[in-house]
């Protein structure tokens, strides 16, 4: 968390709010969330650079700079990108990692918590190293049927744990894989080379929909995300399995389970209608 439908209502933001805009300074305060530069080289490279347009890559945020370099930001657990201006709560700063203050007097700040993720400035070359291994963009229109069967059918291991693979699905991660699954009614836990045509297609679908649903709702807020805005997403109310373990199955009326067992991570599903 964020996973995919976080980061790209925060990349969608950053794009809408501050593209165009110029940097005029940068105050790194806790270097520690930095990546591949120290805190001089990022204010001295960044310092005089246009923001051309931010947008998403996995769960990354990327900003393209006038400079040819790359703002790259993976929020993790607790890590936000949030525009402050005066109509902003000061709460949402105290947190703040670093100051990048903007031509037009709005400052950019990288919040972050438990300061877990990670801040990086690459260029181009360095960037297409970094993302080289990440796998398919399950929002793209070449996600196909066809191509989720490809994944799957090369792998005997839960179904759940493929699609959280980074290197072969980009930016499904826990809340997201549990959803998926329960809409399409496959068991977490079966290994993904045994599942058959018809719901690999279901699966694509819910897939493909869960994330456009929380797209929409601006994501999932439990603690601690924030967009853009410093405003919580809307789609934990719409969750029909993730956070629900013990509560009644929307669908047949059975417990749903909650265990660890498959990846070390929260796994919610009913035994009774997902198979």
């Amino acid at each position: 968390m964020p996973e995919l439908p976080e980061t790209e209502t925060i990349a969608r933001d950053l794009n809408e709010a501050i593209a165009g805009r110029k940097i005029e300074s940068v105050k790194v305060k806790k270097a520690d969330v930095l990546r591949e530069v120290g805190k001089t080289a990022f204010a001295k490279r960044l310092s005089g650079a246009t923001i051309l347009g931010s947008w998403r890559r996995a769960k990354l945020i990327v900003t393209d700079l006038s400079t040819g370099d790359r703002i790259v930001v993976q929020p993790r657990f607790t890590g936000a990108l949030i525009v402050e201006d005066m109509s902003s709560d000061p709460s949402l700063f105290g947190y703040s990692t670093m100051r990048i203050a903007l031509d037009d007097g709005r400052t950019l700040h990288y919040c972050d918590v438990r300061r877990l993720g990670t801040v990086a400035l690459m260029n181009e070359p360095r960037f297409t190293e970094y993302t080289g291994a990440l796998g398919i963009e399950p929002l793209d229109q070449t996600f196909t049927e066809a191509q989720l069967s490809v994944v799957l059918r090369g792998s005997s291991q839960p179904v759940k744990k493929v699609l959280m693979d980074q290197r072969k699905i980009a930016g499904i991660g826990n809340i997201y894989a549990n959803e998926a699954l329960w809409r399409a009614g496959i068991d977490p836990s079966r290994a993904a080379n045994s599942i058959a045509s018809d719901p690999i297609r279901l699966l694509r679908d819910e897939i493909v929909a869960v994330l456009q649903e929380s797209i929409e709702a601006r994501g999932t807020s439990f603690r601690d995300y924030r967009d853009a805005r410093g405003e919580r997403g809307r789609f934990a109310e719409q969750l029909q399995a993730y956070g629900r373990g013990g509560e009644v199955c929307l669908r047949c009326g059975a417990r749903l389970i909650l265990t660890h067992a498959i990846d070390g991570r929260a796994t919610v599903f009913c035994s009774h209608c997902q198979s």
